[in-house]
This record gives structure tokens, sequence and C-alpha cells, in this order.
């Protein structure tokens, strides 16, 4: 423990940060902070209090950026993304009288285990691997929009909650460090980064939205495999991989991945970003290709004849893509940007051609001759969420849209019915555009364990942790399965079946079914009561002959296991 978290664990100097943070127990231990959990005093709720380490606080830069950034965090309202409440700065001083600065970040308190906890335990089941992810791709999709990159996307970063919730955390802080100079070899606080670093980041160059995207395919190769693509003694090492080594496919560890997610992964990790995912929610709708089975596709960018007199056409991929990587700019950039500018004549001068030109188009236009509704008007994708399969296609049929149908397992959505679309319901698109539509294909079917053999209680108990029902039990008889153990179960063992599904139990009554061996040969009858584990005894008839059994000692029906039924023989 520092000698700054010494002071705060015992109170000596410091009880309450900006004069409301009560600071509790250590949580969690990184290499640019520590975290507690504390209490908000003024509104009574549990938070977490993340103090970062003083040495960052030497640099003024560093606070400058910091304060602004967490500011910049603190705007973002989001399911996927931890909310920042405070941030600031406290002067504590130490036990030998010196005084410093302890940066510190009040954020949301989150019930939950760190995603590189989770993947500790080894690759995550193939169906969580890439709910999780989405939902990262969630919060970059939110972020980016705002014009924030996160520049530090990793499972430290990343945690999941009780209920399965994913929380994406230290968006002001990764930028703020970033934005602060430091790299790899200047902060040994970021050095476990290098596993996720983008080719660009390794590189040094400036940094976009694409290289969180980077960062998310070397988290999703990690939870498909249990392992990161690139692995080194030194994180200079690591860097150099990301730079020059192709990534192996995701496969080759984990046999389990399918084509399609090997697609995905590797597209994620090109080394050119220009070749990589362009906006998160390209890479989040291929995810979900990818989860259902379908391998993605990739759809070259056209050409925009807006592009050239306007500018970017923000409708188009190149033009989400610019968008993205301007507002990705720092701020700072922006600025120094202006320091060198041309003379203000040749803007000048610009603005002048520019309107010209414009002035030209709109002309033209206006003078065109009237030929119907342009071959590129939107059509608005209906809401067919909710429909079985065959409403929702006549739904977009009548709307003239293409469309492609995708089989999804859900727990929650009844199997044949809609559960989203991609665009969303209200978007326009074009009409050669291909609307994906997700439909339930239900819950995914387990087999039901075998529990024949098992006492009735313990097989019960087996079919409840196996996730089903344990319904209704039929009492039967049997020639050796001993009382109140099961026989067998309805559906039979090994049968499919959806969670939560009723299996009910056949048990053993103990007693056997005596069978009626009067008439019979000696041998027939002797043979069809050893049949039922019943034992024959013999005895002569002389009243009768013919060799045919007159009589038995226990008459057809129910008989304890194990039973001794004399037969008479004839025998005169």
């Amino acid at each position: 423990m520092t000698q700054v978290d010494e002071t705060l664990a015992t109170g000596s100097s410091v009880r309450l940060l900006a004069g409301r943070y009560q600071v509790g127990e250590r949580i969690g231990k990184g290499g640019m902070s520590d975290v507690h959990l504390g209490t908000d005093a003024r509104l009574g709720r549990r938070v977490a209090i993340k103090l970062l380490k003083p040495q960052l606080a030497n640099d003024p830069t560093f606070r400058t950026r910091f304060r602004r950034e967490a500011q910049d965090a603190a705007k973002m309202a989001h399911p996927t993304i931890v909310r920042i409440y405070d941030a600031g700065e406290e002067t504590i001083t130490e036990s030998n009288g010196r005084e410093v600065q302890l940066p510190f970040i009040v954020m949301e308190y989150v019930d939950g285990r760190l995603l590189k906890d989770l993947i500790s335990d080894g690759p995550l089941p193939l169906d969580e691997a890439t709910r999780i992810v989405e939902q990262v791709l969630l919060a970059l999709e939110y972020s980016h929009r705002a014009g924030v990159v996160h520049r530090d996307i990793k499972p430290g970063n990343i945690m999941v909650t009780k209920t399965g919730q994913v929380k994406v955390m230290d968006f002001g802080i990764a930028r703020a460090v970033s934005d602060a100079s430091a790299t790899i070899a200047q902060t040994s606080a970021i050095v476990g980064t290098a596993q996720y670093f983008s080719p660009e980041q390794a590189r040094g160059e400036v940094v976009d939205a694409r290289t969180d995207l980077y960062s998310t395919g070397v988290v999703l190769f990690e939870l498909l495999t249990g392992r990161p693509p690139f692995s080194g003694r030194n994180p200079v090492a690591v860097a150099y991989q990301h730079i020059n080594q192709a990534p192996t496919p995701p496969s080759a560890y984990n046999p389990k991945v399918s084509p399609a997610l090997d697609a995905v992964v590797l597209r994620s990790l090109v080394k050119d970003r220009a070749d990589r995912y362009q906006s998160a929610s390209e890479f989040r709708h291929d995810v979900e290709l990818a989860a259902s089975g379908q391998v993605p596709t990739r759809k070259a960018p056209q050409d925009d004849f807006n592009a050239t007199i306007f500018g970017v056409n923000p409708t188009t991929t190149a033009g989400a893509t610019a968008t993205l990587r301007q507002l990705s700019v720092d701020t700072d950039e922006r600025v120094r940007g202006t320091q060198t500018r041309p003379p203000v004549a040749w803007i000048w001068s610009g603005i002048v051609v520019m309107a010209a030109i414009v002035a030209a188009v709109v002309f033209w236009v206006f003078n065109l001759s009237p030929q119907g509704p342009p071959a590129t008007a939107n059509i608005e994708v209906p809401a067919v969420v909710g429909m079985t399969q065959d409403e929702a296609v006549a739904e977009l049929d009548a709307a003239g849209l293409t469309y492609e149908i995708h089989a999804r397992i859900d727990p929650e959505v009844p199997s044949g019915e809609v559960i989203s679309t991609t665009p969303e319901a209200g978007i326009g698109v074009l009409p050669d555009y291909t609307v994906g539509v997700y439909v339930s294909s239900g819950p995914q079917l387990v087999n039901v364990p075998d529990v024949a053999s098992m006492p009735e209680n313990e097989a019960r108990d087996t079919i409840t942790r196996a996730g089903f029902t344990a319904g209704n039990t039929v009492r039967e008889n049997h020639p050796n399965v001993p009382r109140d153990v099961v026989i067998r179960t309805d559906p039979p063992a090994n049968n499919s079946l959806a969670p939560g599904g009723t299996v009910n139990f056949v048990v053993s009554t103990g007693n056997v079914e005596v069978p009626d061996v009067v008439g019979l040969g000696l041998e027939q009858a002797q043979a069809e009561l050893t049949d039922q584990g019943l034992i024959p005894q013999i005895e002569s008839d002389t009243g009768c002959s013919g060799g045919t059994v007159s009589g038995q000692s226990i008459a057809p029906g129910a008989a304890p296991q194990g039973s001794t039924v004399a037969i008479r023989v004839c025998n005169g």
C-alpha cells in the first residue's frame, strides 16, 4: 500500500474528498490508479472512487487535460458506459509533512467482475463472448458519435455486472493520459496496455475511432481463445508484432470458433485502418451476423457525386469515417493547426470560388426539367419486430425492400418471431439495400441428463440443476430396478429439450409383475418366471398328466421382486 493509501485508510489527514465523498476500502488496483469503495455523504449513495497516482499530477499538462476530459466523459449517459459523477484534486499531507496533489474521479459503483478476471478462467462460450463485444461496441458507437475516442479499450476497463450488463469505463483517464504524451517508454502506468495497442498507437501516430475498434478486436480474440493475439517478453516486442505480424485465426486456438467469427476478428485486426472496420455499428453488425452463423460480406464503398462538390457525404461509409476522424482529433491539435493556416486573402479567395460553384450548381438543378422522383429516394424500414416471419416478409415486400432472414437463438423471444432488423424501423434506406431480419429460433436446446438408476430425489435434483422442471412421477413394476429408483424419464435421456422444459419420471415400485404360467409347459413356465426375476419352485401334481403347469402359488399380478413361485406340474 502506498503512503497516500495509508493516509486515506487511517483517516489521519483526509476522511472526505471534496468535503462529501468518504473513502472506504480498496476494491481494485491498477497501474495508474487505485479504486476504493466510497459513499457520497451528500446524496447517501454508494460510489466508486478512483484515486490516480500522485506522480501523474506532477505534470500540469495532465492536470489541465484531465479536468477537461473528465468533464466531457461525465456528459456521456449510456447503459453500457460507467457514469462519472465528479472529478477533481485533493491536497493531502503525507506522514513526512509533504503536501501532494491527489487527482480523483467519483463514478458509478458497478457490482460485478472485470472482464479480465472472467477471461482468466479460460475462453468464454461463443454466444457470451459475442454478446459482451456487441455491448462494448454499443458503448463505442455512442462515445464516437459524441466525439470521444477511448484509446485504451481492454478487459481491465470493461466490467460485467451480475445481471450480465456490460459497462465500459475510464474514458476520461485514457484520453487524458494519452493526450499528456504518455508513451510506452515514458509511462510505466500503461505498459500493460501494449497488448491492446493498435498499430497506429504503437507507431505514435494520431489515433481516431478505428483505434478503439482494433483494440475491441483484440478483446474479442481474447474472449474466444483465452489469450491475446500477440505476446512477448516486453511491451516493445508486443508493439512490434502489432505493427508487423499477422494474427493467427482464433480457431487455431479454439476449434469451436466458426469461420464467420474468424473473418470478423481478422478484419478488425487489419494493420491498415483504412481496411479495418470503419465504425462501431459496422463492426457490431458483423458480430451479430457471425453469432447467427452467417459469414459477413464486405461491401465496397461507392463514390458519391455530392462528395466531389460539397465535401464528404455523411450518409456514405467514407463520410461516416471522415466524420468520426474529425471528431476524434484533439481540440489542441485543431488549435495548433490554425497556427499554420494560409494568409487571409487565400481563405477569402477559396470562399468566393466555392460560392461561385455552389451558385452554378443550384442554377443548374433548378433549370432541369422534372423527370419524376429520383431513383435514390429513401424507403423507410417498417416496424416488424414482434411479428411472425411471414407477417414481416409481407410488410417488407409491400414496402418494396429486399431482405435477408437470419435465424438467431433467443430464450426470451418465441420461435418464429422477429427479434430485430438492421437497420432499425424508421430508418430510410435505398431500394437496393438489403435489410437484415433476425428471427428467433427459440432457446438453445439442451440434452436431458441420464438419471436412470438414480434414487428419485437425487434424479429430481439433477434435472433441476440442468435447467429443467422436474415433473410428475409415474410408478411402474420392474423385475430388477429397486424401489424408488428411476427406471426412465419422459422425454428420454439425451433427447433435446428447451431450458425450463418439464421432465417426468417413471419410478420403480419395488414389485414385479407375476405372469400367468398355468397351462404352459415346464420349460416355458420357468423361463417366463425367471425373466421377471422370480424364482420358480417345481412341485409334482399326480392328479393330472402331460407335463403342463396345473397351478402356481402366487396369482398373476404384483409381487415383491425376487419372490419364490411354486408351480405344480402334471406328473400322473
